[in-house]
């Protein structure tokens, strides 16, 4: 067992020790493999044979004007530099444009728009591109609009806990800019780094914590964005409070582009914890998975931030991508699943004999096999890898089919039980599955080296109807986009879908605005 424990001593952290002395026998997998960074998926339009949409093909007229705009060195138009805004960070869609646009200003996106409208020219809206349902990529030659310009904070409002700043701003440096000030940001992604703020609202993005400080539906404020026709609508909101009238802001949040680009934002930002303790258990069992996640929560209440589970294969594709090495070492070959348990309070002391009970109940029930707890920051982050560059780490062994889906807590894990047993080819890699279960969001994964259709016939459309028959959502935090809009009646009600559309036409009546994500594409108006 633990052999420190905060009844006993004050430290701060706490050592791994072994809990259980067992031995298990677990599924065994490939050897971690590395393929070709530089390889190129197939052109999105071939590989699922879509039809272009009625939309004018870029001239060297519509180059000058942009030119004009913006100065050639915001024009992109060279097409290797190109190719970076085609392809999306999985490598599973690919598009064609040859021009990319990066404005400064919300008037530099409102003309953009306005003169695409009045000349038919599709545009594709882009922000970090680490989406991973091909929504901020081209499918054919859309004119990309990169929102990484627009970076500015405009204002910090400490005392009201409220940020506002332009869509383009990176997320993690939002986080660090909040810190000097006590504050974070209410989402924390695995894609931190280089998602963008604009992008992540657009999205309504989860992320790690969404369990202790909800989604951007809830912790938008207002926010900023340009319609199709160059129209800006201001919705810049700061107050935390504010029942008057329709609450048009969450048209653009979760839209993904498809009603307007959004340029601006003012989100409510909670104080920055003082305390933060790590768990990270090995367990036997998803059933314990679920059993301590229910102690969890009556244990630790109100300062639990994230519960993530993921399963060995998961955590393997992270260590053997990355060198990475899992804390838990008194099991030979490891665990079935793991726990990465956070607690964020303003009292170390409190919050460590909070964990300690759990943990104590815990081993009492034998719901846990082993652990280690930290609360020291760099010990906190290493864990953190474990679980962050799980999505990087199968993307080196080739070829993955990602779905982020929802499912009732009792089935979370059955979809991987289930397409282990209807996908048996030799040829896939590993079938994984790891997420958020403290807000029912699993991620599943299939790698395999190159792409297959027939391995993708069998994936699709059958785990989407799986989920449908659970009463789940085919998508969770990352969105529709391009390759889950024909699944979006297993997840919405026709009377939703018939609303969605209506929506559409009025806001984008001639359909520039990132075609075939979403929605099925609207004909444009005569």
């Amino acid at each position: 067992m633990f052999r420190n424990s905060t009844r006993t001593t004050r430290t701060r952290i706490f050592e791994t020790m072994s809990l259980r002395g067992l031995s298990r026998t677990f599924r065994t997998t490939s050897a971690f493999r590395s393929f070709s960074a530089n390889a190129k998926p197939a052109f999105t339009s071939d590989r699922y044979q879509i039809q272009r949409g009625p939309y004018a093909s870029i001239q060297n007229t519509h180059v000058s004007f942009f030119n004009d705009l913006l100065g050639r060195n915001r024009v992109i138009s060279d097409p290797e530099e190109c190719e970076g805004y085609n392809i999306d960070y999985s490598k599973i869609v690919r598009g064609k444009s040859s021009l990319v646009l990066k404005p400064k200003t919300t008037e530099e996106v409102s003309a953009i728009l306005k003169y695409c409208d009045e000349n038919r020219l599709a545009v594709c809206p882009q922000s970090g591109n680490t989406g991973l349902v091909g929504g901020s990529v081209p499918v054919f030659d859309e004119i990309v609009v990169s929102m990484k310009l627009m970076n500015k904070i405009i204002e910090t409002n400490e005392l009201a806990g409220v940020l506002t700043c332009e869509a383009g701003c990176v997320l993690e440096e939002l986080d660090n800019h909040l810190a000097n000030v006590g504050l974070m940001m209410p989402l924390d992604l695995g894609a931190k780094g280089s998602c963008l703020i604009g992008g992540c609202v657009s999205t309504n993005a989860g992320g790690l914590r969404l369990l202790r400080y909800g989604n951007l539906h809830g912790n938008v404020l207002g926010l900023e964005a340009v319609k199709a026709n160059g129209d800006v609508v201001d919705c810049l909101n700061t107050l935390k409070k504010n029942n008057t009238g329709y609450h048009l802001k969450h048209m653009f949040i979760g839209s993904e582009g498809t009603l307007g680009i959004v340029t601006k934002v003012a989100i409510q930002c909670p104080p920055l914890p003082k305390a933060v303790n790590v768990a990270f258990l090995g367990l036997n069992s998803f059933d314990k998975v679920l059993k301590a996640f229910q102690l969890a929560k009556r244990e630790l209440g109100e300062i639990l931030s994230s519960y993530e589970m993921m399963d060995k294969l998961s955590l393997d594709s992270s260590m053997g991508a990355f060198g990475l090495k899992s804390p838990l070492t008194s099991v030979p070959g490891g665990h079935d699943f793991y726990v990465l348990l956070e607690t964020s309070g303003s009292n170390a002391t409190h919050d460590e004999e909070k964990l300690a009970l759990f943990v104590e109940k815990a081993l009492a029930d034998d719901v846990i096999e082993d652990g280690t707890l930290t609360s020291d920051p760099a010990k906190v982050k290493n864990i953190w890898l474990l679980r962050e560059r799980i999505s990087e780490g199968v993307l080196r062994e080739g070829y993955v089919f990602k779905y982020d889906i929802s499912i009732p807590l009792p089935s979370f894990y059955k979809v991987i039980e289930v397409l282990r047993d209807r996908v048996r080819d030799p040829r896939i890699i590993r079938i994984s599955g790891y997420g958020h279960l403290g807000d029912g969001n699993i991620h599943v994964q299939i790698s395999i080296p190159n792409y297959e259709p027939d391995i993708a016939a069998q994936l699709q459309p059958f785990i989407f109807e799986y989920v449908s028959s659970l009463r789940g959502s085919v998508s969770a935090e990352h969105g529709i986009g391009f390759t889950k809009t024909k699944y979006l009646h297993m997840s919405r009600s026709s009377s939703e879908i018939e609303l969605m559309h209506d929506l559409k036409k009025l806001m984008d009546p001639n359909g520039i605005l990132n075609p075939y994500k979403v929605l099925h594409p609207v004909k444009a108006a005569s």
